[in-house]
């Protein structure tokens, strides 16, 4: 007997409705094959429902109980666990920027080499962690196959971003450097638009204006940034705010990679070493091509960049007659160990949401480290007064945050209801 077939209507709907995912496959069907007059095997025959999606007549839910099936990992996060990953991220975030400002303690005199040892360094151990779960098997021989250009992109927008940051805070006063740097939200948000095709509400736009006018409002202390830029070339605010929209560009790309990734390995979550290391790989490359404007930048002529660097691992190691490097090698140490944890905190975050959250999680932080290194810390036991517009930019960057998320907190409420 021939075997015979019906279809049966999907179950499934996204959890994220603005994920570009394929069109609905209609391959969803349940074969009968008989093997004798009473007898029937059931062979049921699905795809990802990831690659299900609703049509524009009916209204995107929720997997209720009945509904779930086995995940990947990506398509299973709930807003609970995007909750916690995102606070994870926040106190790393935080205590990423304080360490970093309690490593240029003793290596006041080479911020140029932390920045460096960095870059390079991480490489090493990014790939050698992508090695370690290659041979246990989480990553797979299709993840390794995933086109390089994109990292490459990455890599080239990120060192590019770093190049046009440092070229124009050179020349910037310190306090509009976190102002314009505000402008990576409003880029993120056009660049997912083009990019990945997102649509967002007027109250996400509104949020993110709001948590950026936070921070500003927070950070200049009621500064009037005009009169402060009154007698700087526009060149130099327009290459920092170009350096903003490159770094952007290079997170939304990374948000790009996991999304097509798992459409080309059928379903299954791109590990997030395969990105930090190829996109870290081919930063430090870029960056290597760069270093003799770099430095020049910095005020180290490429010539004498050696013995700089020579200098740096001693004052780092606290060896040699080098002077001034109390707190090292604990201090550099904390910083770069936080520093790793925290860039893949950050990026698991972009996998399991997206690039504007975990770019929010970010800009809460800003206002939480202020406070933190206004405190009296080891090493830096002077401490500082908050003015009353810091409270304010702190008020209005929750009231952003809230605006953002307010939809997911009416259905959170709903659903407990």
């Amino acid at each position: 007997m021939a075997f015979s077939s019906f279809a049966v209507a999907p179950r499934y709907h996204l959890l994220n409705p603005n994920s570009p995912l394929p069109s609905p496959n209609p391959n969803f069907y349940i074969r009968l094959q008989p093997t004798s007059s009473l007898t029937y095997h059931f062979k049921i025959n699905t795809i990802n429902p990831r690659t299900l999606c609703n049509t524009k007549t009916h209204k995107t839910r929720a997997l209720s109980l009945s509904d779930q099936q086995p995940l990947p990992s990506s398509s299973a996060t709930t807003p609970k666990m995007i909750l916690v990953c995102s606070a994870v991220t926040i106190l790393l975030a935080v205590a990423n920027r304080v360490l970093y400002k309690l490593a240029l303690v003793p290596l006041k005199q080479y911020p140029f080499f932390l920045a460096q040892f960095s870059t390079f360094g991480y490489v090493a151990v990014y790939f050698s962690i992508l090695y370690f779960r290659y041979r246990a098997g989480i990553v797979t021989d299709e993840m390794l196959a995933l086109p390089k250009s994109s990292f490459a992109a990455i890599g080239l927008l990120e060192a590019l971003g770093v190049a046009a940051g440092m070229a124009s805070a050179a020349m910037l006063p310190g306090p509009t450097i976190p102002i314009l740097n505000q402008t990576f939200l409003v880029w993120q948000l056009i660049f997912s638009v083009f990019i990945l095709g997102r649509k967002y509400a007027l109250n996400q736009i509104i949020g993110c204006l709001f948590v950026a006018a936070g921070v500003v409002i927070a950070v200049t202390g009621g500064s009037n940034t005009g009169q402060m830029l009154y007698k700087v070339d526009f060149v130099w605010p327009a290459l920092m705010v170009l350096s903003s929209a490159v770094q952007a560009c290079a997170s939304i790309v990374k948000e790009f990679i996991f999304i097509d990734g798992a459409r080309r390995i059928n379903g299954k979550s791109v590990d997030i070493f395969v990105v930090n290391s190829f996109g870290s790989g081919f930063q430090a490359i870029f960056v290597l091509l760069f270093l003799p404007f770099l430095s020049n930048l910095k005020g180290i002529p490429f010539a004498e960049l050696p013995a700089y660097m020579r200098s740096g691992v001693a004052c780092f190691l606290n060896m040699g007659s080098i002077q001034g490097c109390d707190g090292a090698p604990v201090l550099p140490m904390l910083y770069i160990l936080t520093n790793m944890a925290f860039n893949i905190s950050l990026l698991n975050l972009v996998k399991i949401s997206s690039a504007v959250i975990a770019s929010l999680a970010m800009t809460l932080s800003v206002p939480i480290s202020i406070y933190i290194l206004s405190l009296p810390l080891p090493y830096l036991p002077g401490g500082s007064c908050l003015s009353s517009f810091f409270l304010m930019g702190t008020a209005v960057l929750i009231t952003g945050l809230f605006l953002y998320n307010l939809p997911q907190l009416i259905k959170l409420d709903s659903r407990a209801d």
